[in-house]
């Protein structure tokens, strides 16, 4: 079975082939217009989408070898994700579809983060606890089986990613916020100042880090930006200590042997290091760094299961920007 996905929900344009549950192609756009206004602005990044998708899909099928004709299906993001961006992706691909006569089915971005762990992990079973940490999601999942999947807590506000994204433009850094301070951290000492941890009690699956932010915000106007390092690393240090004490404790409550991590934060190296270290009697998956951020290759990879399980949407499904999974 060949099915092309393709992902459009913010500022990725992404298009990849799946082949009988293997990724042979995928290609990514990255818009980096948004790059000077600190954030993503939803008119320019549909423009954007408007300007790529069509080439970006065209190398997908080049790089693969596959022609249109050859497709057996199309999976695009229905949702979550800003609302232009997201109806360039469904228009083409329903375009496309109606074409080649193939059936289409609409993916939720957020499941199809937690199954880029089986392009890493392909013997990875059921059941297993997922921490999902993006830009506009934080979220503890036991996943119990395919469609089965139970919310243990999520954000009362801010995302992780978002908390990067917000400290990074305190600090004066660039977009987006979490490589930023990533690389500025790796200077720094991560236990030189003591930011504060929301929530961070056991078996409390809840996440805040709005007052994290705040807390850095007023260091700044009180201290300005010496140790500028120290305060990157130990800002890091507030977030992936909340997020590896959390997981930590949904596997345990889940008594889970696996662990998975997904969503564009699951590329940070710190993560993955004291993760591991941290939860050293579990197995803790990640998925490779270029299926951590948004993607085409976990779209076409789940849109194959749903396909394979005789599942496809109507040619006049609607977008859904605030999906959720369950």
């Amino acid at each position: 079975m060949k099915i092309l996905g393709i992902e459009t929900s913010c500022d990725e344009t992404a298009a990849a082939i799946c082949v009988d549950g293997e990724i042979v192609s995928s290609k990514i756009s990255s818009q980096e217009i948004h790059n000077k206004f600190g954030g993503v602005i939803p008119e320019l990044a549909s423009r954007e989408h408007e300007k790529m998708l069509n080439y970006i899909v065209h190398q997908a099928l080049n790089d693969s070898k596959t022609s249109l004709e050859e497709l057996d299906g199309i999976a695009v993001t229905q949702g979550p994700g800003l609302s232009g961006a997201l109806i360039v992706g469904t228009s083409f691909s329903k375009g496309l579809a109606m074409g080649l006569n193939i059936p289409i089915i609409g993916i939720n971005h957020l499941e199809a983060h937690i199954f880029a762990n089986f392009l890493a992990e392909p013997q990875l079973t059921f059941p297993f606890t997922c921490l999902l940490v993006s830009g506009g999601h934080t979220q503890l999942w036991i996943v119990n089986d395919f469609g089965k999947y139970n919310l243990l807590g999520e954000t009362r506000d801010d995302a992780a990613g978002e908390a990067f994204d917000k400290g990074a433009r305190i600090l004066g850094l660039g977009y987006p916020g979490g490589p930023e301070i990533e690389k500025l951290a790796e200077k720094g000492n991560h236990k030189a100042i003591k930011f504060p941890r929301a929530l961070i009690e056991k078996n409390n699956f809840e996440f805040s880090f709005s007052g994290l932010k705040t807390s850095l915000l007023y260091y700044i106007e009180k201290n300005e930006k010496e140790n500028i390092s120290d305060i990157a690393a130990s800002y890091q240090y507030a977030i992936i200590e909340v997020l590896v004490n959390k997981l930590k404790s949904a596997a345990e409550f889940s008594n889970s042997t696996n662990c998975v991590v997904a969503g564009g934060v699951a590329a940070n190296k710190f993560l993955r290091k004291y993760s591991k270290n941290q939860i050293s009697n579990r197995n803790i998956i990640f998925p490779h760094p270029s299926f951590c951020t948004d993607n085409a290759a976990m779209i076409a990879f789940l849109g194959e299961k749903y396909f394979i399980n005789g599942n496809n949407s109507n040619l006049d499904f609607s977008i859904l920007p605030n999906m959720r999974l369950n």
